[in-house]
Protein backbone atom coordinates (compact mmCIF):
# COMPACT_ATOMS: atom_id res chain seq x y z
CA UNK A 1 0.00 0.00 0.00
CA UNK A 2 3.01 2.30 -0.15
CA UNK A 3 1.94 3.04 -3.73
CA UNK A 4 -1.50 4.02 -2.48
CA UNK A 5 -0.01 6.40 0.09
CA UNK A 6 1.96 8.08 -2.68
CA UNK A 7 -0.98 8.27 -5.08
CA UNK A 8 -3.36 9.65 -2.47
CA UNK A 9 -0.94 11.80 -0.46
CA UNK A 10 -2.82 14.97 -1.44
CA UNK A 11 -6.23 13.77 -0.22
CA UNK A 12 -7.86 14.58 3.09
CA UNK A 13 -8.89 11.53 5.10
CA UNK A 14 -11.31 9.83 5.11
CA UNK A 15 -11.63 8.92 1.43
CA UNK A 16 -12.77 5.95 -0.62
CA UNK A 17 -10.46 4.62 -3.31
CA UNK A 18 -10.14 2.04 -6.03
CA UNK A 19 -7.11 0.28 -7.43
CA UNK A 20 -7.81 0.37 -11.18
CA UNK A 21 -5.24 -2.32 -11.90
CA UNK A 22 -7.08 -4.67 -9.53
CA UNK A 23 -10.42 -3.64 -11.05
CA UNK A 24 -9.11 -4.38 -14.55
CA UNK A 25 -7.93 -7.80 -13.35
CA UNK A 26 -11.35 -8.55 -11.88
CA UNK A 27 -13.08 -7.56 -15.12
CA UNK A 28 -10.70 -9.83 -17.01
CA UNK A 29 -11.43 -12.73 -14.66
CA UNK A 30 -15.19 -12.23 -15.04
CA UNK A 31 -14.72 -12.39 -18.82
CA UNK A 32 -12.74 -15.62 -18.45
CA UNK A 33 -15.03 -17.27 -15.92
CA UNK A 34 -18.29 -16.39 -17.68
CA UNK A 35 -17.23 -18.56 -20.65
CA UNK A 36 -19.17 -16.56 -23.19
CA UNK A 37 -22.40 -16.15 -21.27
CA UNK A 38 -23.86 -12.66 -21.09
CA UNK A 39 -23.09 -10.53 -18.04
CA UNK A 40 -25.67 -8.23 -16.44
CA UNK A 41 -24.03 -5.82 -14.00
CA UNK A 42 -25.61 -5.52 -10.53
CA UNK A 43 -25.70 -1.77 -10.04
CA UNK A 44 -26.19 -1.99 -6.27
CA UNK A 45 -22.67 -3.40 -5.99
CA UNK A 46 -21.07 -0.49 -7.88
CA UNK A 47 -23.21 2.64 -7.22
CA UNK A 48 -21.18 4.91 -9.46
CA UNK A 49 -22.30 5.87 -12.96
CA UNK A 50 -18.74 6.40 -14.15
CA UNK A 51 -17.52 3.07 -12.79
CA UNK A 52 -20.55 1.23 -14.16
CA UNK A 53 -19.67 2.59 -17.59
CA UNK A 54 -15.99 1.79 -17.08
CA UNK A 55 -16.77 -1.85 -16.29
CA UNK A 56 -19.34 -2.28 -19.07
CA UNK A 57 -16.92 -1.01 -21.71
CA UNK A 58 -14.44 -3.73 -20.76
CA UNK A 59 -16.79 -6.70 -20.55
CA UNK A 60 -16.85 -9.05 -23.53
CA UNK A 61 -20.55 -9.86 -23.25
CA UNK A 62 -22.31 -7.07 -21.39
CA UNK A 63 -26.09 -7.56 -21.69
CA UNK A 64 -27.39 -4.79 -19.43
CA UNK A 65 -27.99 -3.75 -15.84
CA UNK A 66 -29.81 -5.11 -12.82
CA UNK A 67 -31.08 -2.16 -10.79
CA UNK A 68 -32.58 -2.22 -7.30
CA UNK A 69 -35.23 0.52 -7.22
CA UNK A 70 -37.44 2.64 -9.48
CA UNK A 71 -35.78 5.89 -8.45
CA UNK A 72 -32.32 4.48 -9.11
CA UNK A 73 -33.54 3.24 -12.50
CA UNK A 74 -34.84 6.70 -13.37
CA UNK A 75 -31.50 8.16 -12.28
CA UNK A 76 -29.73 5.85 -14.75
CA UNK A 77 -32.27 6.36 -17.53
CA UNK A 78 -31.66 10.09 -17.32
CA UNK A 79 -27.98 9.32 -17.96
CA UNK A 80 -28.60 7.21 -21.05
CA UNK A 81 -28.67 3.69 -19.56
CA UNK A 82 -30.96 1.06 -21.07
CA UNK A 83 -31.37 -2.76 -21.10
CA UNK A 84 -32.40 -2.58 -17.46
CA UNK A 85 -33.84 -5.39 -15.37
CA UNK A 86 -35.37 -4.15 -12.12
CA UNK A 87 -34.14 -6.93 -9.87
CA UNK A 88 -36.88 -6.59 -7.25
CA UNK A 89 -40.69 -6.20 -7.46
CA UNK A 90 -41.87 -2.59 -7.44
CA UNK A 91 -45.21 -1.44 -6.00
CA UNK A 92 -44.87 2.36 -6.17
CA UNK A 93 -47.26 3.28 -8.98
CA UNK A 94 -46.06 6.86 -9.40
CA UNK A 95 -42.42 5.78 -9.63
CA UNK A 96 -43.21 3.14 -12.24
CA UNK A 97 -45.24 5.64 -14.26
CA UNK A 98 -42.29 8.03 -14.37
CA UNK A 99 -40.50 5.43 -16.51
CA UNK A 100 -43.29 5.19 -19.10
CA UNK A 101 -41.99 8.06 -21.30
CA UNK A 102 -38.60 6.37 -21.51
CA UNK A 103 -40.19 3.04 -22.42
CA UNK A 104 -42.34 4.77 -25.06
CA UNK A 105 -39.15 6.19 -26.57
CA UNK A 106 -37.55 2.74 -26.77
CA UNK A 107 -35.82 2.19 -23.44
CA UNK A 108 -35.57 -1.52 -22.65
CA UNK A 109 -36.89 -1.97 -19.10
CA UNK A 110 -38.08 -5.22 -17.56
CA UNK A 111 -39.97 -5.46 -14.26
CA UNK A 112 -39.64 -8.31 -11.75
CA UNK A 113 -42.67 -10.22 -10.45
CA UNK A 114 -43.40 -13.27 -8.34
CA UNK A 115 -47.00 -12.59 -7.31
CA UNK A 116 -50.30 -11.70 -8.92
CA UNK A 117 -50.28 -8.31 -7.17
CA UNK A 118 -47.04 -7.32 -8.91
CA UNK A 119 -48.34 -8.45 -12.29
CA UNK A 120 -51.72 -6.77 -11.94
CA UNK A 121 -50.22 -3.39 -11.06
CA UNK A 122 -47.97 -3.48 -14.13
CA UNK A 123 -50.90 -4.47 -16.34
CA UNK A 124 -53.05 -1.64 -14.99
CA UNK A 125 -50.28 0.89 -15.64
CA UNK A 126 -49.69 -0.50 -19.11
CA UNK A 127 -53.42 -0.38 -19.87
CA UNK A 128 -53.70 3.18 -18.62
CA UNK A 129 -50.82 4.34 -20.81
CA UNK A 130 -51.59 2.09 -23.80
CA UNK A 131 -48.25 0.32 -23.57
CA UNK A 132 -47.04 -3.25 -23.01
CA UNK A 133 -44.63 -3.63 -20.09
CA UNK A 134 -41.95 -6.32 -20.06
CA UNK A 135 -41.94 -8.77 -17.16
CA UNK A 136 -39.42 -11.20 -15.63
CA UNK A 137 -40.62 -14.02 -13.36
CA UNK A 138 -38.49 -14.49 -10.23
CA UNK A 139 -38.32 -18.15 -9.21
CA UNK A 140 -37.17 -18.99 -5.68
CA UNK A 141 -34.55 -21.74 -6.03
CA UNK A 142 -33.77 -21.91 -2.31
CA UNK A 143 -33.63 -25.40 -0.83
CA UNK A 144 -35.94 -26.51 1.94
CA UNK A 145 -34.32 -29.51 3.60
CA UNK A 146 -37.25 -29.59 6.11
CA UNK A 147 -34.77 -29.57 8.99
CA UNK A 148 -33.23 -26.35 7.66
CA UNK A 149 -34.26 -23.78 5.06
CA UNK A 150 -31.18 -23.03 2.98
CA UNK A 151 -31.54 -19.86 0.93
CA UNK A 152 -33.51 -16.62 0.99
CA UNK A 153 -37.12 -15.87 1.88
CA UNK A 154 -37.98 -13.68 -1.08
CA UNK A 155 -39.87 -14.96 -4.11
CA UNK A 156 -43.08 -16.85 -3.34
CA UNK A 157 -42.54 -19.16 -6.34
CA UNK A 158 -40.86 -22.05 -4.56
CA UNK A 159 -42.15 -24.99 -6.59
CA UNK A 160 -43.14 -25.73 -10.17
CA UNK A 161 -46.79 -25.81 -9.04
CA UNK A 162 -46.46 -22.25 -7.74
CA UNK A 163 -45.24 -21.16 -11.16
CA UNK A 164 -48.10 -22.98 -12.90
CA UNK A 165 -50.65 -21.28 -10.65
CA UNK A 166 -49.22 -17.85 -11.41
CA UNK A 167 -49.09 -18.50 -15.16
CA UNK A 168 -52.79 -19.37 -15.13
CA UNK A 169 -53.40 -15.68 -14.40
CA UNK A 170 -51.43 -14.50 -17.43
CA UNK A 171 -54.47 -13.94 -19.69
CA UNK A 172 -55.73 -11.37 -17.19
CA UNK A 173 -52.71 -9.15 -17.90
CA UNK A 174 -52.56 -8.53 -21.67
CA UNK A 175 -50.68 -5.26 -21.26
CA UNK A 176 -47.61 -7.16 -20.10
CA UNK A 177 -45.25 -9.59 -21.81
CA UNK A 178 -43.12 -12.18 -20.01
CA UNK A 179 -39.68 -12.00 -21.57
CA UNK A 180 -37.39 -13.13 -18.74
CA UNK A 181 -36.89 -15.63 -15.94
CA UNK A 182 -34.63 -15.25 -12.92
CA UNK A 183 -33.49 -18.08 -10.68
CA UNK A 184 -30.90 -16.66 -8.29
CA UNK A 185 -29.10 -19.29 -6.22
CA UNK A 186 -28.51 -17.12 -3.16
CA UNK A 187 -27.52 -20.10 -1.01
CA UNK A 188 -24.48 -20.59 -3.27
CA UNK A 189 -23.68 -17.04 -4.36
CA UNK A 190 -24.48 -15.36 -1.05
CA UNK A 191 -23.22 -17.84 1.57
CA UNK A 192 -19.49 -17.80 2.31
CA UNK A 193 -17.45 -21.02 2.34
CA UNK A 194 -15.40 -20.00 5.38
CA UNK A 195 -17.75 -18.58 8.02
CA UNK A 196 -16.57 -16.75 11.13
CA UNK A 197 -17.85 -19.64 13.28
CA UNK A 198 -15.52 -22.38 12.09
CA UNK A 199 -17.63 -25.39 13.10
CA UNK A 200 -20.24 -24.24 10.57
CA UNK A 201 -17.87 -24.69 7.63
CA UNK A 202 -18.39 -28.43 6.98
CA UNK A 203 -22.16 -27.99 7.39
CA UNK A 204 -22.22 -25.16 4.85
CA UNK A 205 -20.12 -27.17 2.41
CA UNK A 206 -22.50 -30.11 2.76
CA UNK A 207 -25.57 -27.93 2.28
CA UNK A 208 -24.10 -26.19 -0.74
CA UNK A 209 -23.18 -29.46 -2.42
CA UNK A 210 -26.59 -31.01 -1.78
CA UNK A 211 -28.36 -27.83 -2.83
CA UNK A 212 -26.60 -27.56 -6.19
CA UNK A 213 -28.31 -30.62 -7.61
CA UNK A 214 -31.72 -29.49 -6.40
CA UNK A 215 -31.24 -25.95 -7.71
CA UNK A 216 -30.43 -27.24 -11.18
CA UNK A 217 -33.46 -29.47 -11.36
CA UNK A 218 -35.91 -26.88 -10.03
CA UNK A 219 -34.60 -24.12 -12.29
CA UNK A 220 -34.70 -26.33 -15.38
CA UNK A 221 -38.23 -27.48 -14.61
CA UNK A 222 -39.55 -23.99 -13.99
CA UNK A 223 -37.81 -22.57 -17.06
CA UNK A 224 -39.36 -25.28 -19.21
CA UNK A 225 -42.77 -24.62 -17.68
CA UNK A 226 -42.58 -20.88 -18.27
CA UNK A 227 -41.26 -21.24 -21.81
CA UNK A 228 -44.24 -23.42 -22.74
CA UNK A 229 -46.62 -20.65 -21.70
CA UNK A 230 -44.44 -17.72 -22.75
CA UNK A 231 -42.71 -18.26 -26.11
CA UNK A 232 -41.26 -14.75 -26.05
CA UNK A 233 -38.66 -15.52 -23.34
CA UNK A 234 -35.45 -13.66 -24.18
CA UNK A 235 -33.23 -14.43 -21.20
CA UNK A 236 -32.81 -16.65 -18.15
CA UNK A 237 -30.87 -14.89 -15.41
CA UNK A 238 -28.96 -16.56 -12.61
CA UNK A 239 -25.91 -16.48 -10.45
CA UNK A 240 -23.86 -13.96 -8.56
CA UNK A 241 -20.19 -13.25 -7.91
CA UNK A 242 -19.99 -16.10 -5.41
CA UNK A 243 -21.40 -18.75 -7.76
CA UNK A 244 -19.95 -18.05 -11.21
CA UNK A 245 -18.31 -21.48 -11.54
CA UNK A 246 -21.57 -23.23 -10.71
CA UNK A 247 -24.00 -21.06 -12.66
CA UNK A 248 -21.97 -20.90 -15.85
CA UNK A 249 -22.45 -24.66 -16.21
CA UNK A 250 -26.26 -24.36 -16.19
CA UNK A 251 -27.41 -24.74 -19.80
CA UNK A 252 -30.76 -23.09 -19.10
CA UNK A 253 -29.08 -19.89 -17.84
CA UNK A 254 -28.29 -17.37 -20.59
CA UNK A 255 -26.85 -14.56 -18.45
CA UNK A 256 -25.13 -14.08 -15.11
CA UNK A 257 -25.61 -11.14 -12.77
CA UNK A 258 -22.24 -9.97 -11.45
CA UNK A 259 -21.48 -7.04 -9.17
CA UNK A 260 -19.36 -7.67 -6.08
CA UNK A 261 -16.60 -9.43 -8.04
CA UNK A 262 -15.51 -6.10 -9.51
CA UNK A 263 -14.77 -4.41 -6.15
CA UNK A 264 -14.13 -7.74 -4.34
CA UNK A 265 -14.98 -6.60 -0.79
CA UNK A 266 -13.85 -8.32 2.41
CA UNK A 267 -16.79 -10.71 2.73
CA UNK A 268 -15.86 -12.33 -0.58
CA UNK A 269 -12.44 -13.29 0.72
CA UNK A 270 -14.35 -15.92 2.72
CA UNK A 271 -15.23 -17.79 -0.48
CA UNK A 272 -13.06 -20.55 -1.85
CA UNK A 273 -10.91 -20.05 -4.93
CA UNK A 274 -12.38 -16.83 -6.29
CA UNK A 275 -9.71 -15.42 -8.65
CA UNK A 276 -10.33 -11.76 -7.82
CA UNK A 277 -8.28 -9.04 -6.16
CA UNK A 278 -9.39 -6.44 -3.58
CA UNK A 279 -10.03 -3.26 -5.56
CA UNK A 280 -12.12 -0.92 -3.41
CA UNK A 281 -11.18 0.33 0.04
CA UNK A 282 -11.29 3.40 2.24
CA UNK A 283 -8.73 5.26 4.30
CA UNK A 284 -8.93 6.81 7.77
CA UNK A 285 -6.47 8.97 9.70
CA UNK A 286 -5.13 7.98 13.12
CA UNK A 287 -5.96 10.84 15.49
CA UNK A 288 -5.49 9.33 18.95
CA UNK A 289 -3.27 6.91 20.85
CA UNK A 290 -5.13 6.57 24.18
CA UNK A 291 -2.79 3.86 25.45
CA UNK A 292 -0.05 1.54 24.31
CA UNK A 293 -1.32 -0.78 21.58
CA UNK A 294 -4.53 1.18 20.89
CA UNK A 295 -4.95 3.60 17.98
CA UNK A 296 -8.10 5.56 17.16
CA UNK A 297 -9.02 6.51 13.59
CA UNK A 298 -11.31 9.41 12.70
CA UNK A 299 -14.26 7.98 10.77
CA UNK A 300 -15.83 4.54 10.53
CA UNK A 301 -19.15 2.96 11.30
CA UNK A 302 -19.40 1.40 7.87
CA UNK A 303 -21.06 -1.86 8.89
CA UNK A 304 -22.64 -3.82 6.04
CA UNK A 305 -26.22 -5.03 5.73
CA UNK A 306 -27.37 -8.59 6.37
CA UNK A 307 -27.58 -10.83 9.41
CA UNK A 308 -25.72 -9.15 12.27
CA UNK A 309 -22.26 -10.59 12.75
CA UNK A 310 -18.56 -9.75 12.84
CA UNK A 311 -18.28 -10.66 9.16
CA UNK A 312 -20.34 -7.55 8.32
CA UNK A 313 -17.78 -5.23 9.90
CA UNK A 314 -15.08 -3.52 7.83
CA UNK A 315 -11.63 -5.08 7.90
CA UNK A 316 -8.48 -3.02 8.55
CA UNK A 317 -5.96 -4.53 6.14
CA UNK A 318 -3.04 -2.11 6.05
CA UNK A 319 -0.83 -1.93 7.99
CA UNK A 320 -0.99 -5.59 9.05
CA UNK A 321 -2.05 -6.88 12.46
CA UNK A 322 -4.71 -4.30 13.17
CA UNK A 323 -8.02 -5.42 14.66
CA UNK A 324 -11.33 -3.90 15.66
CA UNK A 325 -11.97 -3.86 19.41
CA UNK A 326 -14.61 -6.42 20.41
CA UNK A 327 -16.34 -4.05 22.81
CA UNK A 328 -16.50 -1.12 20.39
CA UNK A 329 -16.24 -2.31 16.79
CA UNK A 330 -16.39 0.27 13.99
CA UNK A 331 -17.57 3.48 15.60
CA UNK A 332 -20.00 6.16 14.55
CA UNK A 333 -17.34 8.82 13.97
CA UNK A 334 -14.20 7.16 15.23
CA UNK A 335 -12.84 3.64 15.02
CA UNK A 336 -10.50 2.33 17.74
CA UNK A 337 -8.09 -0.42 16.73
CA UNK A 338 -5.91 -2.93 18.50
CA UNK A 339 -2.40 -2.28 17.19
CA UNK A 340 -0.55 -5.44 18.16
CA UNK A 341 2.77 -4.39 16.66
CA UNK A 342 2.64 -0.84 18.08
CA UNK A 343 3.45 0.62 14.66
CA UNK A 344 0.84 3.36 14.37
CA UNK A 345 1.40 7.00 15.24
CA UNK A 346 -0.92 9.99 15.27
CA UNK A 347 -1.28 11.16 11.68
CA UNK A 348 -0.80 7.75 10.07
CA UNK A 349 -3.26 6.29 7.54
CA UNK A 350 -5.11 2.98 7.89
CA UNK A 351 -6.81 1.30 4.93
CA UNK A 352 -10.00 -0.72 5.39
CA UNK A 353 -11.99 -3.06 3.17
CA UNK A 354 -15.75 -2.77 3.44
CA UNK A 355 -17.54 -6.08 4.04
CA UNK A 356 -19.84 -5.62 1.02
CA UNK A 357 -19.34 -3.86 -2.28
CA UNK A 358 -21.53 -0.91 -3.26
CA UNK A 359 -22.67 0.04 0.23
CA UNK A 360 -19.35 1.82 0.73
CA UNK A 361 -20.44 4.37 -1.89
CA UNK A 362 -23.29 5.51 0.34
CA UNK A 363 -20.65 7.03 2.64
CA UNK A 364 -18.59 8.94 0.09
CA UNK A 365 -19.14 11.46 -2.72
CA UNK A 366 -16.22 10.14 -4.77
CA UNK A 367 -14.05 7.08 -5.22
CA UNK A 368 -10.47 8.08 -6.00
CA UNK A 369 -8.72 5.92 -8.58
CA UNK A 370 -5.06 5.04 -8.93
CA UNK A 371 -2.74 2.88 -11.01
CA UNK A 372 0.27 1.96 -8.93
CA UNK A 373 1.51 5.15 -7.31
CA UNK A 374 -0.11 7.38 -9.94
CA UNK A 375 -3.35 9.18 -9.12
CA UNK A 376 -5.80 8.83 -12.05
CA UNK A 377 -9.09 10.60 -11.24
CA UNK A 378 -12.07 10.77 -8.93
CA UNK A 379 -15.18 8.80 -9.88
CA UNK A 380 -18.42 10.26 -8.53
CA UNK A 381 -20.65 7.91 -6.57
CA UNK A 382 -24.45 7.95 -6.77
CA UNK A 383 -24.35 10.08 -3.63
CA UNK A 384 -21.87 12.43 -5.26
CA UNK A 385 -24.38 13.02 -8.07
CA UNK A 386 -27.23 13.61 -5.63
CA UNK A 387 -28.59 10.06 -5.87
CA UNK A 388 -30.02 8.75 -2.61
CA UNK A 389 -32.12 5.60 -2.94
CA UNK A 390 -33.23 2.79 -0.66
Amino acid sequence: MDEALTAFAHLARPFACIDLEALDWNIKMVNVQSKGKDIRIATKSIRSVELLQYIAERLDNHSGWMTFDCQETLFLLERGFTHILLGYPQMERESIELMIPYIAQGADITFMIDREEHWRLLHEIGLQHNIVLKVCIDVNVSTDFKWIYFGTQRSSLKQVEDVKSLLMKMKEFPNTEVIGIMGYEAQIAGVVDRPVIRWQQPLIQFLKKRSMTLIGQLRRDTVNQIKKACPSIQFVNGGGSGSIDFTVQAKEVTELTIGSAFYFPALFSRYKQLPFKPAASYALRVTRIPEDGIAVCHGGGYTASGAIGIDKAPVPFWPNNLYLLKNEGPGEVQTPLLDKDRILSVGDTVFFRHAKAGELCERFLKIHGRRGEKYVKAFKTYRGEGGCFI
